[in-house]
């Protein structure tokens, strides 16, 4: 019997029990209530054709055939049957009705029924029966979702840029295909594989693909999924969750964001802790305890394995790591043709140099980076996505999505045409830093202008020289406006620069062993187990002399950068006047028309230029007003040079 049948019967018990109580006491239109007094006027008055007496009640219908009642007193009344016999009354005496033993019974303990019915219920859809796992209260059922072989279409062919996480996880499909290839010789398939990676390199993609080509049942679910507000909910879920899958074996299950409920044990406080711990040693009784899950393999995903419980990593659970990394730029150029395939490209489409321009992209940035030419193409109302489509999509993900409408007075734009020549001058002339590819005042997200470095090629590490660099153009940007409007006209627009030069440095002291000064030791610790069983302290405690000598060293690496910087303004002031008049000019400037800059010569105009200024994709030139700028908080000064940083790529200015 299902869970809707069984339901049913209980509200029929219910309406049943409701529908005799309500028969027991209902009864026919009330008759017309008289005093006793009135009662026995109206039989002396011949008004009263007869009478029936039930104990205390007398019941009458007068000569009119109207009825009604009343109550005799309690004291015998002797002289009331004479009068009655004397004015020819019918008198009927009638016997008192008892209800039956059941009835009363039945009426007795029906509050008592209900209230046990209503407590039956909510306990059946708290442990998740009648509702199913849909229901409103089910709060002990998994919410685990389960796609069937036939609903996976997801293959490895879909899966692009991890070949090496690829072929990791292929002898998982050779399990569960066929496990007695392994089994015969003693081999024993890893019982989970744990996948680590940014967000967005596709971790979810490959696990979903290890199910699609294994044709077996797929349970996925998030970390998050398992604590509830009340307690014991989380084990439950994991027991119910494994025992489905028990009845579908062989399949996976898939556990996305495992760190949510798989963090070291010890690390918190409060009783969400506690609850979020049961549900942890359940999570770890069911994949590697005295019952024995043959045939489920156990996937899960986080890009934070550092703060993840030992016992759950150890051999017998998660035996495998698969590192899922950003992909470089073959991975990238695989990437990009899975998804180019399926919008309509024009002929000037080379996903190789596209590939080459996203460096630090994943696999979700490069998916969203063709969605979004599809977007801008649609808006220009052409038939295919070209190149020009998906340098602007790369664009908007680089440097924010441009606000034309946006009103900047010829002061501010002057003023943040030189912040950005400042940084791209001192980006290009300082030794191992990346190139300019990008040079706008056109305000984007959170800033009025940008400049934007790509590097030549995927970096994984950096030298002392790439970051000393980083931190002299850094103060490019502050030092313009230092020498165009003097020390009382430098803006807020620095904050940010300033923020992120300072913590360069103080990790090249303190972190990097990247100062002779204090040698290649490490002073401060990595606050990611703060409040996760590794010490509350947040970092490493110092002497005092060693904080002083650290704070030293800081500033000494600082003022270095900032007058290295000063000094390449001074010497190249007419190139820094040239390039804020083009942005002045343009708006926008590329690779091409800084490299004209660099060499002394006026740069070239852009592609889409006429006497009018830039043009949008309907052809219309674009103008900007000369009105007042608007007032902004120092929030906002802090972040309006502030751009969007490169997805794993170096950090604009």
């Amino acid at each position: 019997m299902n869970d809707m049948a069984k339901n049913l019967i209980l509200w029929l018990v219910i309406a049943a029990v409701l529908l005799t109580v309500f028969n027991n006491f209902s009864t026919d239109s009330a008759p017309q209530t008289m005093s006793y007094s009135q009662f026995v006027q109206q039989v002396q008055n011949d008004q009263v054709r007869s009478v029936t007496i039930e104990g205390y009640t007398i019941h009458g219908v007068r000569e009119d055939g109207s009825k009604f009642q009343t109550i005799r007193p309690a004291a015998q009344d002797p002289k009331l049957m004479d009068d009655l016999l004397a004015n020819d009354v019918t008198v009927v005496g009638k016997k008192p009705e008892e209800q039956s033993l059941w009835t009363r019974l039945l009426v007795a303990s029906f509050p008592i029924l209900i209230i046990l019915a209503i407590f039956i219920f909510f306990m059946r859809q708290m442990q998740g029966g009648g509702g199913g796992k849909g229901g409103p209260m089910s709060f002990g059922k998994s919410k685990a979702k389960l796609l069937t072989q036939d609903q996976i279409k997801t293959t490895f062919a879909d899966v692009a840029g991890c070949d090496e996480a690829k072929e990791e996880v292929e002898e998982l499909v050779d399990f569960l295909k066929d496990p007695s290839k392994f089994q015969r010789l003693g081999g024993q398939i890893p019982r989970g594989v744990l996948m680590v990676g940014p967000p967005g390199t596709g971790k979810t993609l490959l696990a979903k693909s290890i199910a699609g080509e294994a044709k077996v049942p797929f349970f996925s679910i998030s970390g998050s999924d398992f604590v509830e507000m009340f307690v014991g909910v989380g084990a439950s879920r994991v027991r119910d969750m494994f025992e489905q899958a028990k009845k579908q074996a062989p399949c996976i299950i898939f556990i996305d964001e495992i760190d949510a409920v798989g963090r070291s044990r010890g690390a918190g406080m409060g009783g969400g802790n506690d609850e979020r711990e049961q549900t942890l040693n359940q999570l770890l009784v069911e994949m590697d305890g005295f019952e024995a899950n043959e045939g489920i393999i156990v996937i899960a995903a986080t890009n934070r394995p550092d703060v993840l419980d030992p016992a759950l990593t150890r051999p017998g659970r998660f035996d495998r790591q698969v590192t899922v990394g950003l992909p470089d730029i073959r991975g990238r150029e695989h990437i990009l043709g899975v998804h180019l395939r399926k919008v309509p490209l024009a002929d000037d489409v080379k996903s190789s140099f596209i590939a080459r321009g996203t460096p630090g992209f994943s696999g979700a940035d490069l998916a969203n980076l063709v969605n979004e030419a599809a977007l801008f193409a649609a808006r220009r109302n052409k038939r295919l996505v070209g190149m020009d489509e998906l340098e602007m999509a790369k664009d908007k993900i680089l440097m924010g999505a441009e606000k034309r409408s946006m009103v900047m007075s010829e002061k501010e734009k002057s003023n943040t045409a030189y912040h950005e020549s400042g940084h791209a001058i001192i980006g290009l002339l300082m030794p191992e830093h990346d190139p300019v590819y990008k040079v706008t005042i056109i305000p984007r997200g959170r800033a009025l202008g940008v400049t934007m470095f790509l590097p030549e090629e995927d970096r994984y590490s950096l030298s002392r020289q790439q970051i000393i660099s980083q931190i002299c153009s850094l103060f490019g940007g502050r030092l313009a406006e230092e020498m165009t409007l003097g020390a009382n006209g430098v803006t807020t627009g620095a904050s940010n620069d300033i923020k992120r030069a300072t913590e360069l440095a103080h990790n090249m002291v303190a972190k990097w062993g990247l100062s002779e000064e204090m040698g290649p030791l490490m002073y401060d610790e990595d606050e990611s187990h703060q409040f996760l069983g590794g010490g509350g302290q947040g970092g490493k405690l110092k002497s005092g002399e060693t904080t002083t000598r650290l704070d030293k060293e800081v500033r000494r690496i600082i003022d270095e950068c900032y007058n290295k910087a000063r000094q390449i303004l001074e010497d190249n002031r007419e190139k820094l006047d040239l390039m804020a008049e083009s942005l002045m000019q343009y708006e926008t400037i590329d690779a091409n028309q800084i490299r004209d800059i660099m060499e002394g010569r006026k740069p070239r105009p852009p592609e889409d230029w006429d006497d009018n200024g830039p043009t949008t994709g309907s052809g219309q030139p674009v103008g900007t007003s000369e009105e007042e700028p608007d007032t902004s908080s120092d929030e906002d000064d802090d972040a309006r040079r502030r751009p969007s940083d490169p997805l794993g790529g170096p950090a604009g200015h």
